[in-house]
């Protein structure tokens, strides 16, 4: 019995020490997080005030207090910075997260920003149906915060000339453009960029420019849905245009000629800010080879670049707001580096120091609408910092010299940070692939899978005229038709992608099955194509006038592009295609899509 009642005792006592540390816990989770203080660096604040000595309190992810005899509060995580610049973490307004880039993933691609001080980018190369995903990941990774831009073109017109309608919304009228904007808004883009200038660097002629009327129309649709507008514009009479249409940013350099008064009142009148992308046009590149401005091959180059040098020194005297913007992910353009050369490029063409770093910080977060967030040293702001051994305002070459950078008031790259651990990997994690990828009995356009299919014709102004729909099958359901009218070139081509996740950025594991099984009927020989992380493979297959189940094991999957070799552990997406010659036409229907 004295046992009996131990026991009882024993159960209560420890029920009673559970609860209490249950208490402890959840009283330790509310308790504020210990403050950090960054004592001893010289504050550019970007506020307009000279670089001074100041102590900065941070908590919460915020600036708490700063200046000279702001004492440090007990308890406090201190952050000696004698010595060092603290400045507001950069920005950088146009940047393309894409694989063709230095670096080319997404982790690597955040670690060099971070690591380089920029706090803050504008990816302009996302597709809309992947900002969710891709949102998801960052989250999970040490990197700047990120806004996606949805992309808006004329048919045919920079931009659109790789993409599907899908990546790149299609629009030559107002009512298009506005029905553009109001089909992105569930997407819950962070700025729309506008690609309006058919000029293309004078490599082809100007026909797919967007009027102005369309502009317009895009810019007020936008702007009711409080989205900012940065336009694709690199000639002096298209800034004017941008400028009349109220555009918010003109993202590149006007470089064919020098700005003339006209084009500039338009421009001021316009509220419109450049992004002049320096860095992107330089002729010759950081550690890049020489060239010879008087070789006849190199004389348009270096001409644009004198005219964007000197047309954004006219600009900021003028009044009109520069911010900070590469074209990074292009070629010549690193991420992270070609930020912190922007800045030094920005001096070149005739702004002090301080107004480069002013470019780079507060003028950019304005440009955003962020500036009640960040882009300055003051209380209340976001704690996105940078440590710099060296005065940049002094000498803008020091913005290389970053020591430590703080994201949400945590310390993310430096002495003391934590390991980056999580931007080793290459991909998301693979999940596990399901069976059905795609019987095409949604009637919302989208695959078994919830995934957005897409139409991929070949690229190029001339593409070939590509529609693909679900039709009825009669007893057996519905199916996916493709038809198609091959452009006039060496080999246009034509298909369907079936994203295996939501815009093909989360990899599936396939290894619980041999291939790919579908049903088809067409006209000839086609192929089925399989992309994965690292590549792109197919096989082909032939389909005639009667429906029959087609089997590819994944053995017969030859590469296409790209690829290591195959794991079948990180494919993104399935596709049908076919190839004729320029001028004829081709269909094929499939149903059924499976991996068995």
């Amino acid at each position: 019995m004295a046992n009996k009642h131990y026991g009882r005792a024993w159960r209560v006592a420890a029920a009673v020490s559970a609860s209490v540390l249950a208490l402890q816990a959840a009283q330790a989770a509310e308790r504020p997080a210990a403050a950090i203080a960054i004592v001893g660096a010289t504050v550019f604040d970007a506020t307009g005030a000279l670089p001074r000595k100041a102590t900065v309190i941070i908590r919460d992810g915020r600036i708490a207090e700063v200046g000279p005899t702001v004492k440090v509060p007990r308890g406090a995580r201190v952050i000696d910075a004698k010595g060092e610049a603290l400045l507001p973490g950069f920005f950088d307004l146009h940047t393309h997260w894409t694989g063709g880039g230095v670096p080319a993933t997404t982790p690597q691609i955040a670690t060099a920003y971070v690591s380089a001080g920029v706090t803050t980018v504008n990816d302009f190369n996302a597709a809309p149906e992947s900002f969710a995903p891709r949102r998801q990941w960052l989250s999970t990774l040490v990197a700047p915060h990120v806004n996606f831009a949805a992309r808006v073109s004329t048919p045919g017109g920079h931009g659109a000339d790789w993409a599907d309608t899908a990546t790149t919304k299609w629009v030559n009228t107002p009512e298009a453009a506005r029905a553009a904007i109001q089909s992105l808004a569930p997407y819950k883009p962070d700025l729309i960029k506008a690609f309006t200038d058919g000029w293309r660097y004078g490599a082809s002629p100007d026909n797919t420019s967007m009027d102005g009327w369309t502009l317009s129309a895009l810019v007020e649709e936008a702007h009711k849905a409080n989205l900012k507008v940065f336009t694709h514009t690199v000639t002096v009479e298209r800034g004017a245009v941008a400028g009349r249409a109220g555009v918010d940013v003109i993202t590149h350099s006007l470089q064919d000629r020098l700005l003339d008064d006209e084009a500039l009142a338009a421009i001021k009148a316009g509220g419109t800010a450049d992004t002049p992308t320096l860095a992107v046009y330089e002729p010759v590149k950081p550690g890049g080879p020489a060239r010879d401005p008087a070789d006849p091959k190199n004389r348009q180059s270096f001409r644009k670049f004198d005219y964007a040098l000197a047309n954004a020194k006219r600009l900021h005297d003028a009044g009109v707001s520069l911010g900070l913007g590469t074209d990074a992910g292009m070629p010549g353009a690193p991420h992270g580096q070609a930020t912190l050369h922007e800045m030094e490029l920005l001096v070149r063409a005739g702004l002090t120091p301080s107004q480069a770093l002013v470019a780079g910080t507060a003028a950019s977060a304005k440009l955003m609408n962020l500036q009640a967030d960040r882009g300055t040293i003051e209380p209340g702001k976001r704690a996105d910092l940078v440590l710099i051994k060296g005065e940049p305002w002094t000498n803008i070459a020091d913005v290389r010299k970053t020591d430590r950078v703080l994201i949400d008031g945590k310390l993310v790259f430096g002495p003391g940070a934590p390991p980056m651990s999580a931007n080793a990997a290459t991909s998301m994690p693979a999940i596990p692939a399901k069976a059905l990828i795609d019987d095409f009995e949604r009637a919302d356009g989208r695959s078994s899978l919830d995934t957005l299919r897409t139409d991929d014709p070949d690229g190029g102004m001339d593409r070939s005229v590509e529609i693909s729909q679900v039709i009825s099958r009669g007893s057996q359901g519905r199916a996916l038709s493709i038809a198609a009218r091959m452009a006039m070139k060496a080999k246009p081509n034509a298909g369907v992608i079936i994203p295996l996740t939501r815009g093909s950025i989360q990899p599936v594991d396939a290894n619980a099955f041999k291939g790919v099984r579908f049903e088809a009927r067409g006209d000839g020989v086609y192929a089925l194509g399989v992309t994965t992380v690292s590549g792109r493979w197919s096989a082909p297959f032939e389909a005639g006038a009667d429906w029959r189940v087609v089997e590819i094991p994944f053995s017969a999957l030859k590469v296409a592009r790209g690829a290591d070799g195959w794991t079948g552990t990180n494919l993104t997406e399935v596709e049908f295609m076919g190839a004729r010659k320029g001028g004829e036409k081709l269909w094929i229907e499939i149903d059924n899509v499976s991996f068995y």
